[in-house]
C-alpha cells in the first residue's frame, strides 16, 4: 500500500472551513496554503495560512470554482496535497481527478465514489441495489393529485438550490422550470427529479469514516432538522428520540452505502425519517460536513486529522470507532435577517466575541474588522457546545450566544437563542417544518427592555461628548462618572464649570442643564425610542422623567443603572461612521441607529418603488415584464441572487408597472431602485340607490 506523507496542504476553499483545516494542520506540523479571490484578499483564512495564492476575480465561477487555477496554485506554492473543504469543488469528480493527475494527494474519497454519488438519481438506483431504504421516485409528467405534495430536487447538487415543494398540481410546471433554472445556474446541470414530500419528516444523518484497509466506521447520528430554505441552522449529535433499533438500522444502511461505492475518508449519509419512524435515503455527501464538530465533540475525534491519515494511506486507529460521550449542539451564525425572508446582510463586522468556557467551541471565518461581502455564503461562524446531557448542552449554547458581542450587520443570533429555548426544541419535537410553524413567534419583539438600553446609550454619548473638554480642564483621563463624587467636586470648586458651554445655532438655544432628547431606531425591527436626560452642574447625565431609574456610574463605554432596586450593566460600543450604537447586557443585545432631530426630505421615495433589499445580481425578470405591464399584488417580478441565495421581489399591489430599471446580469447596491408599480385606483363606491 502506497504511503504519501503530507508536508504541505492547500485548502481549495475559504472562510470558516479553510481556517478549521489549517488548525489541524498546525497541530500536525503541516505547512498551510490558502487560495483567495480579490474579494478575499484580506480574509481570515488568508491571514492564517503560511502561504497564499491569488485567484484573480471575485465571483466564485472565476475563482474558487476554477479547478485548473486551484491546481496551478498548489503546484506554484509547492503543496503536495489538496483538501477541498465543503462546497465549491468538494464533490467535483473532475477536480479530484485533476488534483491526482498533477501528482498531488487528494484528501477526499475516490473519484469513482464521487461520480457514483454526484447524481442523486443515479445514487438512489445504486442504494436500492445495496438494500438502503428509499422513497419511490415520481415522474413529474405522470404526477396527479394523489402524489402531492411533491419535492423537486436538483440531481447534481445540494444546499437547497433547485429545491421546491409543490402542493398544487397546477403549480408543478412553473416550479419545475424554476427549479431547473436554479439548478443549472448553481451546478451547471438543470436535471431535476421529484419524490414524495414527507410532512414533518426529520433530517437525520450518519457520519462515516472509511480507510483503504476495509474498515468503515459509523460515527453515530446527527439531527439537522432545523432548516431554513432547506439549509441547516442547528445540528446536534446524537439525534435525540431515536430508539436503538432505528439507530442500528441507520448505522447499517450508512455502512452499506459507503461499501457500495468503495468509499474512503469522511462522508455523510443523509436520511429522512418520517413521523412514524421510517428512514429513507436522501443522499450521500462525499466530503466533510459543516456540522462535523458535533460528532468530533461526542466521539473525541479530529475528523480532519483522520482525513489526512487516510489520505496518507494509513489505516484508521482501530477496527471499531470509540465510544461516544455526552451531547453536542451546533448553531450556525449567519449575517441574515430571519424576519425579512432571511435576507443576507453585508457590511463591516465590528466585533465577533463569543465567551470562552469549558465545553464551548467557536469555528469562525471572520473576526472583528472584516467585511462581509455579497459573493459568498453569509455564515460568520459556528458555535458548538458539548456537555454530559442534551439539556445541559442546549443551555450552554443558548447562554453563550446570548452573551456574545456581535456588532455590524444584522445576524440570526436572536433566532438561534429563541430556537434553542423553544418548548418544541427542548422536548426534541423536531422536523424540517419547525421554522415554517414558529418563525413569526421566534422573530417577534422579545421580552427585553430596549428603551432602557437606549437610555444607557444616550447617557454614554453625553459623557463621551463632554469627556474631552473635562479632561482638558482637569488633566484627567476619561473615567466613570459617579454622580455623588462629582457633586462633591463641584462643592469643592474643582469643577466649577461642570459642562460644555451652551451650543447655539439659528434661533435655537440648547441649554445643557435642561432636558435633552435623543431618538434611536432599533435594528432590525425598526422601532423608534425617544429618551430624555439632563446634565446638571455636576456634569453627570441623569435620566429625565424616568421614575425607578438611578445612575450609579457612566462612562463612554459602560453604564451602570439601578432599575427598581436591581443593578444592571450596559456595555456601549459606537460605530460613528454609521451613526450606530451597540448595547450589550448579560441577557440581551441591542443595535440602535441615532436619528436626526429633523426628517431629511431626500430620504423619501415615490410610492410603489421597489428597492433592492440587499446588494446582489439581477438574475432574471418576469417573462414579458416591461413598463406599462399590468401586475398583480404578490406577483414575483424580479429575482436577485446574493450570497448563494435567490430572492424574489414581489409586486406590492395590483396596478401598472410604470418603470423597470432591473436588467439581468447587472449588480445592484442595497436600496437601488429596481422598478415602480402604480397602484390601481380603488373603484368608486356605487350609489346606494343603484346598488
Amino acid at each position: 500500500m502506497r504511503r504519501d506523507v503530507i508536508h504541505s496542504l492547500l485548502v481549495a476553499n475559504r472562510g470558516e472551513i479553510a481556517c478549521r483545516v489549517f488548525r489541524t494542520c498546525r497541530d500536525l506540523g503541516i505547512t498551510t496554503v490558502a487560495v483567495y479571490s480579490d474579494a478575499d484578499a484580506d480574509a481570515l483564512h488568508v491571514r492564517e495560512a503560511d502561504l497564499a495564492v491569488r485567484l484573480p476575480g471575485a465571483a466564485p465561477a472565476d475563482t474558487y470554482l476554477r479547478g485548473d487555477l486551484v491546481v496551478a496554485a498548489a503546484l506554484a506554492a509547492g503543496a503536495d496535497a489538496v483538501h477541498p473543504g465543503y462546497g465549491f469543488l468538494s464533490e467535483n469528480a473532475g477536480f479530484a481527478a485533476a488534483v491526482q493527475e498533477a501528482g498531488l494527494v487528494w484528501v477526499g474519497p475516490p473519484v469513482k465514489a464521487i461520480e457514483l454519488m454526484a447524481s442523486k438519481t443515479r445514487a438512489k438506483e445504486l442504494m436500492a441495489g445495496a438494500g438502503v431504504p428509499l422513497l419511490a421516485p415520481v415522474d413529474p409528467a405522470m404526477a396527479d393529485e394523489d402524489n402531492l405534495p411533491l419535492l423537486l430536487k436538483a440531481a447534481a447538487g445540494g444546499g437547497g438550490r433547485g429545491m421546491r415543494i409543490v402542493r398544487e398540481l397546477g403549480a408543478l410546471p412553473g416550479e419545475l422550470q424554476a427549479a431547473s433554472a436554479e439548478a443549472a445556474s448553481a451546478f451547471g446541470d438543470g436535471e431535476v427529479f421529484a419524490e414524495p414530500y414527507v410532512e414533518r419528516g426529520r433530517h437525520v444523518e450518519v457520519q462515516v469514516m472509511a480507510d483503504a484497509h476495509d474498515t468503515v466506521w459509523a460515527l453515530g447520528t446527527r439531527d439537522c432538522s432545523l432548516q431554513r430554505r432547506h439549509q441547516k441552522v442547528i445540528e446536534e449529535a446524537p439525534a435525540p428520540g431515536l430508539d436503538d433499533s432505528l439507530r442500528e438500522r441507520l448505522h447499517e444502511a450508512a455502512v452499506a452505502a459507503a461499501r457500495a461505492v468503495g468509499y474512503r475518508g469522511a462522508g455523510t449519509v443523509e436520511f429522512l425519517v418520517s413521523a412514524e419512524g421510517r428512514p429513507y435515503f436522501l443522499e450521500m455527501n462525499t466530503r466533510l460536513q459543516v456540522e462535523h464538530p458535533v460528532t468530533e465533540a461526542v466521539f473525541g475525534l479530529d475528523l480532519v486529522a483522520l482525513q489526512l491519515r487516510v489520505a496518507e494511506g494509513e489505516p484508521l486507529p482501530q477496527p471499531e470507532p470509540p465510544q461516544p460521550s455526552g451531547h453536542a449542539v451546533e448553531a450556525r451564525l449567519y449575517t441574515e435577517d430571519p424576519a425579512r425572508d432571511w435576507q443576507p446582510q453585508t457590511g463591516t463586522l465590528l466585533a465577533l466575541e463569543v465567551p470562552d468556557a469549558p465545553g464551548l467551541r467557536l469555528d469562525a471565518g471572520y473576526t472583528g474588522g472584516d467585511t462581509i461581502g455579497v459573493h459568498y455564503d453569509p455564515m460568520l461562524a459556528k458555535v458548538i457546545a458539548h456537555a454530559p446531557t442534551r439539556p445541559e448542552a442546549v443551555r450552554l449554547l443558548a447562554r453563550a450566544l446570548e452573551r456574545a458581542r456581535i456588532h455590524g450587520p444584522v445576524t440570526n443570533r436572536d433566532l438561534l437563542v429563541r430556537s434553542l429555548r423553544h418548548p418544541d426544541f427542548a422536548a426534541a419535537r423536531l422536523d424540517t417544518g419547525f421554522y415554517d410553524r414558529h418563525l413569526a413567534g421566534l422573530t417577534a419583539p422579545g421580552p427585553g427592555d430596549p428603551a432602557t438600553a437606549a437610555l444607557a446609550a444616550a447617557l454614554a454619548e453625553a459623557v463621551r461628548r463632554t469627556a474631552p473638554a473635562r479632561a482638558a480642564r482637569t488633566g484627567a483621563r476619561a473615567e466613570a462618572v459617579r454622580p455623588a463624587a462629582l457633586a462633591e467636586a463641584v462643592q469643592a470648586g474643582a469643577l466649577a464649570a461642570g459642562g460644555p458651554p451652551p451650543v447655539r445655532f439659528g434661533a435655537w438655544r440648547n441649554v445643557p442643564s435642561g432636558p435633552q432628547r435623543k431618538r434611536y431606531r432599533g435594528e432590525p425591527d425598526g422601532a423608534e425610542h425617544e429618551v430624555a436626560y439632563r446634565t446638571p452642574r455636576t456634569g453627570a447625565p441623569e435620566p429625565y422623567d424616568a421614575p425607578g431609574v438611578r445612575v450609579l456610574a457612566v462612562r463612554p463605554d459602560r453604564v451602570t443603572l439601578e432599575l427598581d432596586g436591581v443593578t444592571r450593566h450596559f456595555t456601549i460600543t459606537t460605530d460613528p461612521g454609521a451613526d450606530r450604537v451597540y448595547v450589550d447586557t448579560p441577557g440581551a443585545s441591542y443595535t440602535f441607529t441615532a436619528l436626526p432631530r429633523f426628517t431629511d426630505p431626500a430620504t423619501h421615495t415615490a410610492p410603489g418603488s421597489l428597492l433592492a433589499p440587499m446588494p446582489g445580481t439581477v438574475v432574471r425578470v418576469a417573462d414579458g415584464l416591461a413598463a406599462g405591464a399590468a401586475v398583480e399584488a404578490g406577483q414575483p417580478l424580479i429575482w436577485l441572487e446574493a450570497m448563494k441565495m435567490e430572492h424574489r421581489i414581489l409586486a406590492p399591489a395590483s396596478g401598472t408597472l410604470t418603470a423597470l430599471h432591473a436588467v439581468p446580469g447587472h449588480q445592484v447596491e442595497v436600496g437601488a431602485l429596481l422598478a415602480v408599480v402604480q397602484e390601481d385606483p380603488a373603484p368608486a363606491p356605487v350609489p346606494e340607490e343603484t346598488a
